[in-house]
């Protein structure tokens, strides 16, 4: 049985946000490492958790009977809820540290591991693999999805090494793929304090799950799976997520549907950042709902 060796971002801001009651129904849209569901137990020891991961992996060193778990991308929460209404809702969009450190699935560019980036345990012939992008994409999709995910500036470049490289055989694996990047960008660009390669994994991870789609699908699912009062609390990484959580909690209060617990994101402090590097990006939104 491994043991989990994720750190969890925001843990009580995000569950003080919930506003919870000892009777009450919480879908944990991300389980990961389980540090939400978990905390949550120990403060309200009668709720109910249906834990969601398409990951199933990461519920092996899990047993509780008060925590129902579904292997399924919380894009389809609806299915997994069954018509079921809950009281809170957590979306912890960060990768865990168990996924960058144990998958083997190329999700860390520290590692040499097979390019496939997919969230799932055991992908099918059928699932987009980073692989698949790397190695068929055209130079210009490429670099449009480099920029458009990744935020990258020189994806144009960096997608222009990909191609060369393909002429000289198929790119296989996460040091193939760095070794690619750190030639096609510039000598500065390797030295910076961000890692050259973090914003075309992240690119790539991000198309492979279709994560903003899945992301904008699940917001909304999980909001209309909450009862009167019920909260929904997310925890974003990078920018264009929490740009999606803004412009959905924005349209609800807009529409009246919604308040906004929190007008400004909450960052983790000092002593978090400090002691877990990782956590220095997340921001945390919570949103009740009014109707």
């Amino acid at each position: 049985m491994r043991e989990s060796v994720h750190k969890t971002v925001l843990l009580n801001e995000t569950i003080d946000g919930l506003n919870l009651r000892d009777d009450s129904i919480v879908l944990d849209a991300t389980f990961g490492g389980g540090g939400h569901s978990k905390e949550i137990l120990k403060r309200y020891p009668k709720v109910k958790i249906i834990a969601l991961d398409q990951d199933e992996s990461v519920f092996e060193n899990f047993k509780d009977p008060r925590i129902i778990f579904v292997n399924e991308n919380f894009r389809n929460l609806d299915k997994a809820l069954d018509g079921q209404k809950i009281n809170g809702v957590i979306f912890d969009l960060g990768l865990s540290s168990d996924q960058l450190e144990n998958s083997g699935r190329g999700f860390s560019f520290m590692k040499d591991e097979p390019l496939l980036m997919t969230m799932k345990a055991n992908p099918s012939p059928e699932d987009t693999t980073a692989l698949d992008i790397v190695n068929s994409w055209d130079e210009k999709n490429l670099a449009d999805i480099i920029y458009g995910y990744g935020e990258e500036r020189f994806s144009r470049r960096i997608a222009k090494g990909m191609r060369e490289a393909r002429k000289r055989g198929e790119i296989k694996s996460t040091r193939e793929l760095v070794k690619i990047i750190e030639e096609s960008v510039p000598m500065a660009y390797r030295r910076g304090k961000l890692h050259f390669a973090t914003r075309t994994f992240q690119a790539l991870r991000i198309a492979v799950n279709d994560e903003l789609g899945a992301l904008k699908e699940g917001l909304e699912k999980g909001f209309e799976a909450l009862k009167d009062g019920g909260r929904m609390s997310v925890i974003s990484f990078h920018s264009l997520e929490d740009r999606v959580v803004k412009n959905f909690y924005r349209e609800k209060a807009k529409e009246k549907k919604a308040i906004l617990i929190n007008k400004k994101p909450i960052v983790p402090g000092e002593e978090e950042t400090r002691e877990n590097p990782r956590a220095r990006s997340a921001k945390l939104r919570v949103l009740e709902k009014t109707i």
